[in-house]
């Protein structure tokens, strides 16, 4: 967890709760307090700052839901999760109506707690930066397409809250797979021109010699098969926005179309010699390096000052790791909807893999990754048996023990059998509990029980 540790509020009545909750948490790297009832709560909010609430629903002193109305008026941003006994699912859903952010049912799944925390902080954080981007720009920003809360990726929005409400031309910069359409997207949508059109050109996908047509439209009998006249994009786009994706494909004919259209606004269509006006704001993308096809003689150089009026890299998902756990979040939560599948989230373990794969296709490979997974999904959890190979092939997955030298002994009593793998599965993690419940399959609080038992601490 990189910066300072998220600071988590346990609000039980139950002692033991609270110190299996605080057990727990503490070893996902959260700071933890505690309060014993509703009103005990309160009173902490009023005096700290918290991340994240974890309250109880039913306590003797002052309820959960009570609670929950007195802090979400002083304190509407903090994500509250309810536990609730079996009884009480009913109220707990009331509650989320109220402004609880989620609930859960004891007693608690381990993983589905952790699950939960992380979302509800994610959800926080999200929110946080729609706030902070209000306050730069003075104005509401909607970048709600693009997902991530990264320090790179608040660079990306920061720039688009910038540049968005100007005219200026925009260079979208970045690797296949990152989301350059979706920055230019959400710069056309808070942008003056956004009840206006916004038109999609691909450039790699068109032919050389039908590239300019489907530009600049054509005039009736242009070439072989232009039986009547044909509107471009650049007029469909009039007063709105064009996006030109990788614009480094353009022919040289269509470089100099395009520059004069920066230049002046102006051009005539394919086989036509009258001259039209638009009023068109351009943004281009490209993965390759144009300075580079500049010095080959590949692009004009003058185009591409034009271009980089203002230059926007989008970082590729490697650089961005924080971000992996909301995007996962994000394609799951759509493509179960798209296929009709009913998932609750990832395992650690499948997680883990995400996170430490590389993603040489960058935010369109997590995607088809999570949508694969989706459609072989057998339980509510996605796991890794159902992620694709490349990933399952990630070397030290948690999951991977290696062979035992030699087999237990015979004769030993079943329970002599679980301490030694118990033992042996946390001589492989080193020492981390955490990984060893996860490796055997077991929670952590379990774990830790069976330590006790076993004389293992």
């Amino acid at each position: 967890m990189s910066g300072p540790a998220r600071a988590i509020l346990v609000v039980d009545d139950d002692p033991s709760q609270r110190v299996m909750l605080r057990a727990v948490l503490s070893a996902e790297g959260y700071q933890v307090a505690e309060a014993e009832d509703g009103a005990a709560a309160v009173a902490r909010v009023e005096a700290h700052f918290y991340d994240l609430i974890l309250m109880d629903v039913r306590m003797a002193q002052l309820d959960g839901m009570t609670a929950l109305q007195t802090i979400k008026g002083r304190s509407p941003g903090i994500p509250i999760v309810l536990m609730t006994a079996y009884g009480t699912v009913r109220h707990a859903v009331e509650a989320m109506k109220a402004g609880a952010y989620d609930y859960l049912t004891k007693p608690l799944d381990i993983d589905e707690l952790k699950l939960t925390v992380a979302r509800g902080l994610r959800h926080a954080a999200l929110e946080e930066e729609n706030a902070r981007l209000r306050a730069l720009v003075g104005h509401d920003v909607d970048v709600s397409a693009i997902i991530g809360t990264s320090a790179p990726m608040r660079c990306v929005f920061e720039a688009i809250a910038l540049v968005a409400p100007t005219e200026a031309t925009v260079l979208i910069l970045g690797e296949s797979g990152t989301g350059k359409e979706l920055v230019a997207q959400a710069i056309h949508a808070n942008s003056p021109r956004r009840a206006a059109p916004f038109i999609t050109v691909n450039c790699a996908a068109l032919s050389e010699t039908l590239l300019e047509s489907e530009l600049f439209g054509h005039e009736r009998g242009a070439f072989t098969g232009a039986t009547e006249r044909r509107f471009g994009r650049f007029e469909l786009a009039h007063g709105g926005t064009i996006f030109l994706d990788e614009i480094g494909e353009l022919t040289p004919a269509a470089q100099t179309k395009l520059l004069r259209v920066l230049q002046s606004q102006e051009f005539e269509r394919v086989g036509g010699s009258k001259t039209l006006r638009v009023d068109v704001r351009v943004l281009a993308a490209t993965n390759k390096d144009l300075d580079a096809a500049v010095r080959a003689g590949h692009f004009r150089e003058d185009l591409l000052y034009r271009l980089r009026v203002f230059p926007l890299t989008v970082p590729p998902l490697r650089a961005r790791p924080d971000d992996i756990p909301l995007l996962a979040e994000h394609f799951l939560k759509r493509y179960a909807e798209r296929h009709r599948r009913r998932l609750r989230g990832l395992t650690p373990r499948a997680l883990d893999l995400l996170m430490r794969y590389e993603w040489p296709g960058n935010v369109r490979e997590l995607a088809h990754s999570i949508e694969r997974a989706v459609i072989l999904a057998r339980g509510e959890h996605l796991t890794p048996e159902e992620l694709p190979p490349n990933l399952r092939a990630i070397s030290g997955a948690p999951e991977d023990l290696p062979p035992q030298a030699s087999p237990l002994p015979v004769g030993l009593t079943l329970k002599e059998v679980e301490r030694e793998v118990i033992r042996k599965t946390l001589e492989h993690t080193g020492g981390n509990r955490t990984k060893a419940a996860e490796v055997l399959g077991i929670s952590r609080a379990t774990l830790h029980n069976k330590l006790k038992e076993y004389g293992l601490t």
